[in-house]
């Protein structure tokens, strides 16, 4: 009778899951957020201001001098104390057998016009900083969608943007990161000072040293996006076209600044190209994060019925374009989030606060929700894109599909912990080639018609497909690698020996354990193999 029960309820929750957030999860979210507003407006009170960012970096430097002193035998490993719910990652990384070091880091620090960088701590967000260097007349060169996304998290993780068939990965417009070392030194790494440090630090998810300050690569911008929807119809055409605006078919074509594609069917797409540009009064503005305008993919699905058009974007809104509806995983919550009436009446409640999903997911609710929904960005080779949305739709039934494109640098063998792509893949007469984020969000198709589905199959499926074709994943999603294929995936060489140089053997967790899902994915296959 209780696993009747127990299925009813669930069956209840599945089928009326839109009801549920909007009564329950969405005022719970946006009471969690007042509340987590303050909690951070009190850290940031008791950090102290920016210019006493040294001794907020020595307090740091004490705290594992004093870690240090303990007896080996009953030392843990590093890790920050932030939670894990405050992270953007889906796992969760069972901090509490670790030993916790606040870093409580969230200034601004220096704004250098001339050598176009900005030098800040690693807490402070995209949100923060987009507000602070939009009026200024500037942007990251590499800006992540998500405001609550901080600073520091994507040098130690990585990110792209729509502007990064320009500029690369994240991690490429970092000049310099500070870094606090499991001896509790502190030392500076750029491409001329522990240059061996600087190649390793992207990719290596805190498991090196504490990020205590990171300076970046800014450009000039104006206060509008240009931005042109044009609808493509037919596999072949949109990925041409994809190709072509991004730089792959040749170095010399004038890319336009943004590029990006929504795929929402096999053979139906619309490509985005953005300019930065002034007022253009023949042209209308579109205040599109306003709450109850349209989410963002539903309106770009609009053109492929109603045909090419032009508009302008007040920059900051259009570098956010995606934030309220996380892309479009909220559908999968709110069914009828896109509906006029709920955006009119509840759309300033959106999004639902990726930390407070986090903090209120139990073990029972990770489990259940990993097995029943995709979550993925993953870089693949773009003269590979046909193969790319052929292997997802086969093994997940899942669209739209997210298509960024950017360029991956030859930086030579064992330069970090990506691969140098492979040498047919270069744009001719450059030293990079353009691949591209698929993001794969949301609910399989499978699942929606109750069909059978193995998550754990199909994603190793997609990470084989992956590394056969020289691309690799973004790690702050789960991976259902074993150690094995993900040193097949990436190259730990430098990695290694950066982690012995810089004390960071037996004092901070090592990469794949800092990554992997803190729920065996292999015994979910094997329970789904047995179904």
């Amino acid at each position: 009778m209780a696993g009747s029960w127990k299925d009813k309820l669930i069956e209840f929750l599945e089928n009326n899951r839109g009801l549920v957030v909007l009564i329950f999860c969405l005022p719970a979210s946006f009471v969690f957020d007042v509340f987590l507003n303050l909690y951070v407006k009190l850290l940031r009170l008791l950090a102290g201001s920016s210019n006493k960012h040294s001794e907020k970096v020595k307090q740091i430097q004490k705290k594992i001098q004093i870690y240090n002193k303990t007896p080996s035998t009953n030392r843990k490993l590093l890790v920050t104390a932030r939670p894990n719910w405050l992270s953007l990652s889906t796992k969760f990384f069972q901090k509490d057998k670790c030993h916790q070091i606040p870093i409580n880091l969230y200034d601004i620090l220096n704004l250098d016009e001339e050598n176009l960088t900005v030098h800040v701590e690693p807490m402070v967000t995209v949100g923060e900083i987009t507000k602070y260097l939009i009026p200024k007349g500037y942007t990251l060169a590499v800006t992540l969608e998500i405001a609550d996304a901080t600073l520091g998290g994507l040098a130690m993780g990585t990110g792209m943007t729509t502007h990064s068939h320009k500029v690369g990965l994240y991690h490429e417009n970092v000049v310099s990161y500070e870094v606090v070392l499991g001896d509790g030194s502190l030392v500076t790494a750029s491409k001329d000072e522990n240059s061996d440090l600087y190649k390793v630090l992207p990719w290596s998810h805190g498991s090196l040293g504490f990020l205590v300050a990171l300076t970046l690569k800014i450009v000039k911008v104006k206060p509008y996006i240009k931005m042109s929807y044009i609808p493509v119809k037919g596999q072949g055409n949109y990925c041409d076209m994809i190709r072509l605006f991004s730089g792959d078919t040749s170095a010399d074509y004038p890319t336009p600044d943004y590029v990006e594609a929504t795929i929402f069917n096999k053979d139906e797409a619309v490509i985005m190209t953005g300019e930065f540009s002034d007022y253009d009064s023949t042209l209308s503005i579109n205040h599109l994060t306003r709450w109850y305008k349209p989410w963002f993919y539903k309106y770009v699905e609009s053109f492929i019925s109603k045909g090419k058009y032009t508009e302008l974007i007040p920059l900051r809104e259009y570098l956010l374009r995606h934030n309220r509806a996380i892309f479009w995983v909220v559908e999968s919550m709110i069914p009828f989030g896109n509906n006029m009436l709920f955006r009119l009446f509840f759309g300033w409640l959106l999004p639902p606060k990726p930390a407070f999903l986090k903090f209120t997911t139990t073990p029972g609710v990770r489990a259940f929700t990993f097995t029943r929904q995709v979550f993925q960005d993953i870089v693949l080779p773009i003269r590979k894109l046909e193969d790319q949305i052929n292997e997802s739709t086969k093994l997940f039934d899942l669209y739209p599909l997210l298509v960024y494109p950017c360029r991956i640098y030859d930086h030579g063998p064992h330069s970090g912990q990506l691969k140098p792509p492979p040498k047919e893949y270069l744009v001719e007469g450059t030293n990079y080639s353009l691949y591209n984020d698929l993001g794969i969000y949301g609910v399989p198709g499978f699942v929606r018609k109750k069909e059978k589905y193995n998550p754990v199959a199909n994603m190793r499926a997609m990470e084989k497909f992956t590394r056969d074709v020289g691309g690799f994943s973004f790690l702050y999603a789960d991976i259902f690698m074993n150690r094995s294929e993900f040193e097949e995936m990436f190259d730990l060489a430098l990695y290694e020996s950066v982690r012995s140089k810089y004390a960071a053997n037996g004092a901070f967790p090592d990469l794949y354990d800092k990554v992997k899902p803190e729920i065996d994915v292999f015994d979910i296959g094997r329970e789904y193999e047995i179904k």
